[in-house]
């Protein structure tokens, strides 16, 4: 089950790096075509008509934020309890806990933008608990395969 828990923390990782992605293409890809005289309103917003390259980033940032990651944290989470070594069952709270703010963020930031500023930098957080989980399961799942210590211990050669 560490095998699991540990792919489930890199799926997480990933999914920082992606979201990044996405939201990089579209803010890039908006700004690109508005100062080639694109022009968005609140109209423009709510309709399907404003087309550039990038605005599948924000429907892909949307929904992998919305469904994806959070799977990927309870699954994550669910994991931890089955991993059975020191620290797992935390730190996969610890990033369970941070994809639930992370999602709280993403919403409340549309109603307080400047809440966006924790929202990317709580998702640096959430990637650097993921990987340091992951890396985590990779000891203890290297720890338990050494063979028994069994007490005697061979004088190194000079």
């Amino acid at each position: 089950m560490r095998a699991v828990y540990r792919v489930l923390a890199y799926l997480l990782a990933l999914e920082v790096v992606v979201q990044a992605a996405a939201i990089a293409w579209a803010v890039f890809g908006l700004t690109t075509w508005i100062e080639g005289g694109g022009v968005l309103d609140k109209a423009g917003m709510e309709s399907e008509s404003v087309v550039f390259d990038g605005v599948t980033g924000f429907m892909v940032h949307g929904m992998n934020g919305t469904l994806i990651v959070p799977i990927f944290g309870l699954l994550f989470l669910i994991s931890s309890f089955f991993a059975r070594f020191p620290g797992a069952i935390a730190w996969a709270g610890a990033a369970f806990g941070l994809v639930v703010i992370q999602v709280a963020l993403g919403i409340f930031a549309h109603s307080i933008p400047a809440l966006g500023m924790l929202h990317g930098a709580l998702a640096l957080g959430l990637l650097v608990v993921a990987l340091v989980a992951a890396r985590k399961a990779s000891v203890a799942t290297a720890a338990a395969s050494e063979p028994a210590s069994t007490g005697s211990h061979a004088a190194p050669l000079v």
